[in-house]
């Protein structure tokens, strides 16, 4: 995870918009982004999605749809949002948000190459693996 930064731009305004499912974050800096929920779903920064080092990235599928079901503060630097497909335990910082917002042009382009690389695309259901699981909760 992201740790804020001490010169790092701080959020002025947080808007979660259901209808259109984007999270719209102003910051300190003057910047503004509007952050669709399925790319903060698909770059949770969860061990889940994540994994625990290079190379053990899980790719999502299936989180076209997915909306924002709560948005819990965490401390003054961060924020943990519910979606509504049970994914909780990714805790976006304040500079992990302004990453997102930032490098969001980049970011679909890298997760739709990812996406064609496995023969899926946004539309295909989430492949739920079996195994293991991480006890983040």
């Amino acid at each position: 995870m992201a740790g804020l930064q001490a010169d790092s731009p701080l959020p002025t305004a947080l808007t979660v918009h259901n209808q259109s499912r984007v999270l719209e974050i102003a910051f300190s800096d003057g910047k503004a982004f509007r952050i669709p929920f399925e790319l903060m779903r698909v770059y949770s920064p969860s061990a889940e999605v994540q994994g625990h080092g290079p190379g053990q990235e899980v790719l999502q599928t299936g989180k076209r749809e997915v909306n924002l079901v709560e948005l819990e503060p965490i401390g003054n630097y961060a924020v943990k949002p519910v979606f509504s497909d049970g994914h909780e335990s990714g805790i976006f910082s304040w500079d992990y948000l302004y990453y997102l917002g930032n490098e969001q042009d980049r970011l679909w382009e890298d997760y739709n190459r990812r996406l064609q690389a496995a023969g899926a695309d946004r539309e295909s259901p989430m492949v739920v693996a079996g195994g293991h699981s991480c006890a983040s909760h």
